[in-house]
């Protein structure tokens, strides 16, 4: 009996050794992909800023502006962008940013446009209506795809099939802290307010304003959903390395109870063969 039970927890010690390589693979894995990603971010951050900033001198220096992307009309019909994963085994951070939405969606007719195996199948079970699933793979988005999205977006706002557009995704806060986030992508109001104090500025924008603002804010739009993705991106890794160190160091204690175990089962049969030995002598 006592054979028995210590060839099973042999077993099991070898079973969860096997389960912990897996994690520490992952885990180193995950940190190695995870700086990639935060200089994704960083390189691709200057050339949307200078974009963000045509946007808001043209808006800001023009009283007689205007453009169908800071139209506010009467919201009725909302959609939102939502990043999730393509896999699991990153902790909460595909529930996470899923129940955000719901929260900042209760109460609406809403869309969405899925990024990510998790997102899609999520609201594929929910009978919420998918604009497109093109973008299923969050991993295989590149840039051309995120200029694709904001275009469609763009098209759909302008002619009236979505009122407001809202991206969801995840803020890399640091390894250890993802928090999610939502981001109003249209109409684009910033600067009203400012408009018509200051000085003003005598750029001149060829063919005129409206057309360089209404080709800009695409581009802007697929630099916005870009800067998300790679967010997104690094806060899975980020949660994903939290989540296999977390897993490594449980395997690591269940190893030790395991082992100690073990070394009781097989001192009890040690224990139990003297006694046996010196009965038959005994006897």
């Amino acid at each position: 009996m006592a054979g028995a039970s210590m060839k099973d927890i042999k077993l099991r010690i070898k079973s969860v050794e096997g389960t912990m390589q897996i994690t520490k693979a992952m885990e180193l894995v995950a940190s190695s992909k995870l700086r990639r990603a935060k200089e994704r971010v960083e390189h691709s951050r200057p050339y949307f800023d200078v974009l963000h900033a045509a946007l808001d001198d043209i808006a800001y220096s023009n009283d007689e502006f205007r453009s169908p992307y800071t139209a506010q009309r009467p919201v009725k019909t909302s959609c939102y962008v939502v990043i999730a994963g393509d896999r699991g085994l990153a902790g909460g951070y595909n529930a996470n940013i899923l129940k955000a939405v719901a929260a900042h969606a209760e109460g609406k007719d809403w869309c969405v446009l899925p990024i990510g195996k998790k997102a899609l199948e999520h609201y594929r079970r929910r009978g919420v209506p998918v604009v497109t699933d093109r973008y299923a793979v969050a991993a295989d988005v590149e840039m051309s795809g995120c200029y694709d999205i904001a275009r469609t977006l763009a098209k759909g706002f302008v002619s009236g099939e979505f009122d407001e557009i809202i991206l969801a995704y995840t803020n890399f806060v640091s390894m250890l802290s993802q928090q999610p986030a939502t981001l109003k992508l249209l109409p684009l109001n910033y600067r009203q307010a400012e408009r018509g104090t200051g000085p003003r500025q005598t750029t001149l924008y060829e063919p005129d304003c409206e057309t360089v603002y209404n080709a800009i804010v695409p581009e802007y739009l697929a630099g916005l959903i870009w800067g998300a993705l790679c967010e997104s991106v690094a806060s899975e890794l980020g949660a994903r390395r939290t989540a296999m160190d977390a897993a490594s160091k449980n395997a690591g204690e269940m190893i030790e109870n395991l082992s100690l175990h073990y070394n009781r089962a097989r001192q009890a049969a040690i224990t139990q063969e003297i006694t046996e030995i010196v009965a038959g002598a005994e006897g």
